[in-house]
């Protein structure tokens, strides 16, 4: 598949400079990072949460595990849970299952980042499939898609942090 048609379409017309990363198949985010060859802080791994029922993105790091409370105390919501993988068929038809870019505006939901996705100039993430990878700089990504900056994972990850 490549690059989902939505993302394409969206950093094309913004004349937005990308690199496009083939790597083997792999669907957990730490193996993505490691068969494309990028540092795992550096590989965002995007996540759908239901916030009172409202679906947001959370933008982590690949390595880094989100926290459904931290999450709902940084968007001021009740209740927030793991959005059912038969929900996110629906919205990201365009993508293959856990390959959605951390692009929540192109599918109609505000993206939450964590703070360690500020700490590299560049970033990369799934293109829409488990194969291809896409390579930006972090300026036109936080450009773009306006995140919520927040701390929405567990415990502090220093590697994540040192480098």
């Amino acid at each position: 598949m490549a690059i989902c048609p939505k993302l394409k379409r969206f950093l094309g017309e913004r004349g937005v400079r990308y690199e496009v990363i083939d790597h083997p198949l792999a669907y957990a985010a730490s193996d993505v990072a490691r068969t494309s060859h990028i540092g795992p802080r550096m590989l965002v791994k995007a996540v759908v949460v239901d916030a009172d029922g409202k679906p947001w993105m959370v933008a982590v790091a690949a390595t880094q595990k989100v926290n459904l409370r931290k999450v709902a105390e940084a968007l001021g919501v009740r209740h927030a849970r793991l959005e059912k993988e038969s929900d996110l068929a629906v919205l990201f038809g365009d993508c293959e299952p856990g390959a959605m870019p951390p692009f929540g505006n192109l599918y109609g939901m505000k993206v939450v980042a964590d703070p360690v996705l500020y700490m590299d100039r560049d970033i990369a993430f799934n293109a829409g499939d488990h194969t291809t990878v896409v390579k930006m700089a972090f300026e036109d990504f936080e450009r773009l898609v306006q995140p919520l900056q927040a701390e929405v994972t567990g415990e502090l990850d220093d590697d994540l942090y040192s480098r």
